[in-house]
């Protein structure tokens, strides 16, 4: 799943959190907040990234998201419920740790940032409702081209997808079993769509509607 679409909290907002709120670092691969744990706490991240997943019982993982500076997590907790997802630094992060308390008054004061999250957990919802229709609906297949497409951005005339993914992370990404993905990379790679460069991928050409 692609990042979210909603823009990261404006510079000014981001600086006032920053003053009010108490800050933590997290080390790389360190669990920020756990699936199910009770908690009140809402987490701005003001330098890092951090990936936002769910697991089962085996350790299998889906990954739904990642988040950078200026984004935040734990605004489901708004509802008094436990952590709905488990949250991890991909890179050393340093968030402000904000109380359901100091939330509440600092949404009161600030009405801009209620807005901000308002959209955010619309935006939630309609991401959710649209993995939910794909896995419903789409091919593991049908996912992993989407997901190429969508990471994609035109460098020099050709699309190149920044982030360095591994098949364990498209996996993750899009419900399946690292072998299904390595079945399907392997046939994209030998059809000519797509291949590595400095450790990137690049799509050569369109992949197919249908593998």
């Amino acid at each position: 799943m692609k990042a979210s679409s909603v823009e990261a909290l404006p510079e000014a907002l981001l600086a006032k959190i920053a003053q009010r709120a108490p800050s933590r670092t997290f080390l790389r691969n360190a669990i920020i907040v756990t699936e199910g744990d009770e908690s009140d706490t809402l987490y701005v991240i003001l330098a890092g990234r951090a990936k936002v997943y769910v697991a089962d019982d085996d350790g299998h993982e889906v990954q739904l998201n990642q988040l950078g500076p200026g984004e935040y997590f734990g605004d489901v907790t708004l509802d008094g419920g436990p952590r709905s997802a488990s949250v991890m630094a991909l890179e050393p992060c340093r968030c402000a740790v904000v109380k359901r308390e100091e939330l509440a008054r600092f949404m009161a004061e600030h009405p801009e940032f209620a807005v901000h999250v308002t959209r955010k957990l619309a935006h939630r919802v309609r991401a959710l409702t649209s993995s939910v229709r794909d896995l419903a609906l789409m091919d593991v297949y049908g996912r992993v081209a989407r997901l190429l497409l969508e990471l994609a951005e035109e460098v020099d005339g050709r699309l190149v997808i920044g982030e360095k993914l591994t098949q364990k992370d498209i996996a993750q990404r899009v419900g399946a079993s690292r072998e299904m993905i390595s079945r399907i990379f392997s046939d994209l790679t030998s059809g000519g769509y797509v291949r590595k460069e400095d450790g990137r991928l690049v799509i050569v050409r369109k992949p197919p509607a249908n593998w």
